[in-house]
Order: C-alpha cells, then structure tokens, then sequence
C-alpha cells in the first residue's frame, strides 16, 4: 500500500482542516517545500495536495505552490481542490501534477469530467469520492449531496475510472479512526478500483489494518503533523513507486 502524505493550502501555506470546516483551521508551515521535501528525504514517493482556496472559490489558486514543488522535488504529485474547467485542468498538469482529483466537477459537470477521462486516460484523473453519511459532498465538501457514494463510484467505474479517493468527511481531522466500513462496501461494488483511503488516520494501527485490506493507499495528513506517526514509521510500511 502506498503512504500518502498530504499537505493542504491556504494562502500558500500547510494547514489542516477539521472535518472540511475553514474556521477550524491549524497551520503547521508557511513553506510546503520545506514539508514535501522532507517527505521526500524519508523515502515516501508520493504526495496528495489540495487548494483548499480553490476549492472554495471553484478555480485553481495555489499552482504555483504545486509548480514549486514538482519542480524541486520528484515526488508522484496527485492535486485536488478547485479544478473546474479545461484552463484549471491544463495550469494543473503544466505545473507538474501527474495526477488530478475531481470530485465536485464529476457531479456538478459531468461531460466535462468525462471528457477528462477519455483525453487524459484513467492514469491521470483521479474520482473524488468525498462523503458524508455515504452521500456524496462536493466544493470542499461545504455542499452535500443526494448521490450515494456506490452508485457514484460504480457509475464511473463504468466511463473507465482505474483510482478514486474517498474521505469520510465525518471522520476527517479527528484522529479517531478511518471509515473501514466505507472501503470494504467500495471493495466488495468494485473488485478492479484503486482505492485510497483518505481521513481519520491516527496511528500506526489504523495504517496497518487499512494495509490489510489491500487498498492500493491511505492519505495520512493530521497524524503526521500531530506526530501521531513518525516518517520512519511511514517509510517502512511504504511499498514505493507509483505509476510512471
């Protein structure tokens, strides 16, 4: 399973929410570099980041941000937050991501999402998969849903999506545990999916149990910088690489 560190942004600089809630919010290091490049020097591959401000104004704003770090760094970059047309999509991918997430654009619009899929192939787009009480949330996930979380993943599995990340919204930043629930019922609907799981990681344990169930990863952000779990911990239970 790979170890997925996460670092979210705002105004440029590595914070954390709780439960997607913008007034609880904790920044840990106005420079991200400094953090992906210390992910990067304990061996871990990979790196989710997110622009919560793009998120909330539905455009990329912290591309630059991302160019910096793909380009000192050579970590496998999947981005999220604020990617809603074409433009955002192409700033995103020219800035060095090798992956994007949509999430509230594969509800809100999805012929264009579609239209992703088929032009950039299911390597690089990832379905966001965001819920709360197994419906779907989107727009940093301040809007909820009707849409129930397997149909949604199972009706995309269909248009050829290979990698989905899903967080339990419920669950995100309180370090209680993840929605194991929620990534056994995506498993049993959806044998061939690369699934990540994404919030509620508090310990080593957790990582473990989720490692267990075969899912191809986990988002760990809090517990890293909460020092929940240590680098080196995560270096060990990283099986490296990542999709070329």
């Amino acid at each position: 399973m790979y170890i997925i560190p996460a670092i979210d942004l705002i105004d440029g600089k590595a914070v954390r929410l709780t439960q997607g809630d913008y007034s609880q919010k904790k920044e840990y290091n106005a420079r991200p570099l400094e953090v992906a490049q210390q992910f990067e020097d304990a061996g871990l591959t990979r790196l989710h980041l997110v622009d919560l401000d793009g998120a909330k104004a539905k455009r990329v704003i912290n591309w630059k941000v991302l160019e910096l770090i793909a380009t000192k760094t050579k970590l496998h970059i999947d981005f999220g937050g604020g990617v809603q047309s074409e433009e955002d999509l192409k700033v995103v991918f020219e800035s060095g991501a090798r992956q994007v997430t949509g999430g509230s654009i594969a509800v809100k619009n999805p012929d264009l999402f579609e239209h992703w899929l088929k032009t950039y192939g299911p390597e690089a787009i990832i379905l966001g998969a965001d819920a709360k009480n197994e419906k779907i949330a989107v727009s940093g996930w301040e809007e909820g849903t009707d849409v129930w979380v397997y149909d949604f993943v199972e009706k995309w599995l269909e248009k050829g999506i290979r990698y989905t990340i899903s967080t339990d919204v419920a669950k995100d930043g309180l370090l209680q545990g993840p929605s194991f629930d929620l990534y056994k019922n995506l498993q049993e609907r959806s044998a061939d999916l690369h699934i990540i799981a994404s919030g509620g990681v508090s310990n080593l344990a957790d990582i473990e149990q989720l490692a267990e169930m075969n899912l191809f990863g986990v988002i760990v952000g809090k517990a890293i910088y909460e020092g929940r779990v240590t680098l080196k911990e995560l270096e060990k239970m990283n099986r490296g690489g990542g999709p070329q």
